[in-house]
């Protein structure tokens, strides 16, 4: 950020501001608290000791598990060794998948653990594996993570990290003193287009970044036809007894890396938040259930559409959305505007000051469509030139869930620092409870936690992947 004098600003700035950026709920915290005051390392460019074999277990294989069962059975350097769940039946299910895909060598001896709520704790105990992956209900993310690193696990955890503040720091701390890593797996940081406009970004292309838009626009209302087990069954009361940005991450994710948010150029700093009326859940309950269903006994207060407006330390501005109620399609709205550009998604666009060299004229007109194909091969970023064509054939929303664990076991083994880590997974699933407070209060700003307690000053950006 030359124009915006980065290095000037970062000497003015100090360990002294580090409270005033610890969240509105954060005051009352004194300077001996386990916030400030533990016996744990930083860990925003930690690199675990390496790996020869990555021993998994799964907890959880519901329709987001069991992807992430068979498709890490699949990576060279991986034995599965444990699955928890629920339900046997999901549970023994997946657990043949893996034993079919390691074809009698990997993968063999597999410890299945089902039916009471807590048999992921005695296979915790039990197996001691050297990574867990969580793909649970929300409640259940930030208990299972902190309990799987006190264990000597490294933890992966399905969105959102956490779902309050108080749990977010508890992982920050348990991750520090454990030395285990503890990231959220955002699979939309490795989609095709989204890597592209990281290489662009970090190539200069669009000159200083100034503003951002991220949208997660769902419609989901069928979930609610899940109603004893399943995805629906769970999300729904979220969905009724918080109004808020529930789900911010897939859009939020990538913008914050394109901005180096909380590695070492810029950071979160305040939020604002808005939601409509909470109208579609209750009539679509209204249409589908009878009037005695538990879906019409809740008070729906969610509102459809939220819209949230999170301001850089920097100056910088984000805009995010979130709607999984509404009738409209799906758009997971990715946009980053630079002095010298914009880039933009849903579809894959750009705009450049004096046009794209060869397409366009200038920059009131999209490059789009076919005509990106120079765009691709002059940026198409290494690391999807390198697995792209082996993770589309893997799958997982396109190829993005096989690329993000084959990334997390490739960093695992070689004893490299992880492409996500503790802090972002943190800062990025702030906005779900920081929205809730911001709408409860009118839209009044809420100041971000600073999760690295300053040290993102010194964290490496994201690299380029060569």
């Amino acid at each position: 950020m030359k124009n915006l004098d980065r290095r000037s600003f970062i000497k003015k700035t100090s360990l002294s501001g580090v409270a005033l950026g610890l969240g509105s709920m954060m005051p009352a915290y004194s300077e001996n608290h386990p916030i400030f005051n533990h016996d744990g390392k930083y860990m925003g460019d930690f690199a675990a000791p390496k790996l020869s074999k990555v021993r998994v277990a799964i907890i959880g294989v519901g329709a987001r598990g069991r992807g992430h069962a068979t498709r890490l059975a699949t990576i060279e350097g991986t034995e599965i060794v444990a699955i928890s769940d629920l339900y046997e039946d999901l549970a023994n299910k997946s657990a043949d998948k893996c034993k079919e895909i390691g074809k009698g060598s990997r993968h063999k001896k597999i410890a299945v653990y089902h039916g009471a709520e807590d048999k992921w704790k005695l296979m915790l105990d039990e197996v001691k594996p050297d990574a867990v992956f969580i793909a649970t209900n929300w409640n259940n993310h930030a208990p299972m993570a902190i309990e799987a690193m006190k264990k000597g696990a490294h933890a992966f955890v399905e969105v959102p990290l956490a779902v309050t503040l108080e749990e977010m720091w508890d992982i920050v701390i348990t991750s520090e003193q454990t030395q285990k890593h503890c990231m959220m797996m955002e699979n939309v940081n490795y989609g095709r287009e989204e890597l592209l406009y990281l290489n662009m970004c970090r190539q200069g292309v669009i000159g200083d970044l100034l503003h951002a838009e991220a949208a997660y626009i769902h419609e989901l209302r069928g979930q609610m036809n899940q109603q004893e087990r399943g995805t629906g069954s769970w999300r729904t009361p979220h969905y009724a007894h918080r109004n808020g940005n529930l789900y911010p991450t897939h859009g939020l994710g990538p913008v914050a890396q394109y901005m180096n948010l909380a590695r070492g150029e810029d950071n979160f700093s305040s939020l604002v938040s808005f939601s409509t009326p909470a109208l579609g859940r209750k009539q679509y309950a209204e249409k589908n259930y009878d009037k005695d269903h538990k879906w019409n006994k809740l008070d729906y207060k969610g509102g459809d559409m939220n819209t949230s407006i999170i301001k850089t330390t920097l100056g910088r501005t984000i805009m995010i959305q979130w709607d999984e109620t509404s009738p409209r399609p799906y758009s997971r709205h990715n946009l980053v505007q630079g002095t010298k550009g914009t880039l933009a998604g849903f579809p894959t666009r750009v705009a450049l000051d004096g046009g794209v060299e060869g397409i366009t004229k200038d920059h009131h007109s999209w490059a789009q469509g076919d005509q990106l194909e120079k765009i691709y091969e002059k940026y198409e970023h290494p690391l999807y030139l390198r697995l792209g064509e082996l993770s589309k054939k893997m799958g997982g929303h396109g190829g993005m869930d096989f690329m993000m664990l084959y990334r997390i076991v490739e960093c695992l083994r070689n004893g490299e620092p992880l492409d996500q880590n503790v802090y972002e997974g943190c800062h990025w699933s702030a906005v779900a409870p920081l929205s809730e407070q911001s709408v409860a209060l009118g839209g009044a700003p809420q100041a971000f936690p600073d999760f690295t307690r300053g040290k993102w000053k010194t964290t490496a950006p994201l690299g380029i992947l060569k």
